[in-house]
C-alpha cells in the first residue's frame, strides 16, 4: 500500500478544457448521457431488467425532453433530429414497459413534446 495521498484533480486544467468545448457539444453530450441512462432504467440494455426502474426512467426521459425543448433554437437540426428521434423511441419504450400506460400527453416528457403515438 502506498503512503502517497490520492491525486487531487487539477481544477484549473479542467476549467480550461471545458472552456474549449463548444456549447452544442456540451448539450449533445448531456443529452446522450440522459438517453443512455434512460435506456438502462427502461431495461433496454444487455442486462435487461436487472436495472429496470420505470420511476427513474420517467425522470430521465422528462429531463431529456426538457433539455431538448429548451435547446431547440441553440443546436442545429443536424444535432437535434437524431436526439428527438431517440427521445421518441424512449417515450414509446416507456409506454410499452408500463403496466398501466399513461394517457396520451401524460407520459414522460410529453408536456414538452406533445403526445407520442406509436
Amino acid at each position: 500500500m502506498s503512503d502517497t495521498p490520492p491525486q487531487n484533480p487539477d481544477y484549473d486544467t479542467m476549467t480550461r478544457d471545458i472552456a474549449e468545448v463548444p456549447a452544442v457539444e456540451v448539450i449533445v453530450t448531456v443529452a446522450v448521457n440522459l438517453m443512455s441512462a434512460a435506456a438502462v432504467k427502461l431495461g433496454l440494455t444487455e442486462e435487461g431488467d436487472e436495472y429496470k426502474d420505470l420511476d427513474e426512467a420517467r425522470k430521465l426521459v422528462t429531463a431529456l425532453a426538457g433539455l431538448l425543448d429548451a435547446s431547440t433554437t441553440e443546436i442545429s437540426s443536424f444535432h437535434a433530429a437524431p436526439l428527438r428521434d431517440g427521445l421518441k423511441s424512449l417515450q414509446l419504450a416507456f409506454r410499452e414497459a408500463s403496466l398501466v400506460p399513461d394517457e396520451p400527453g401524460q407520459g414522460p416528457g410529453e408536456k414538452y413534446t406533445g403526445p407520442v403515438y406509436g
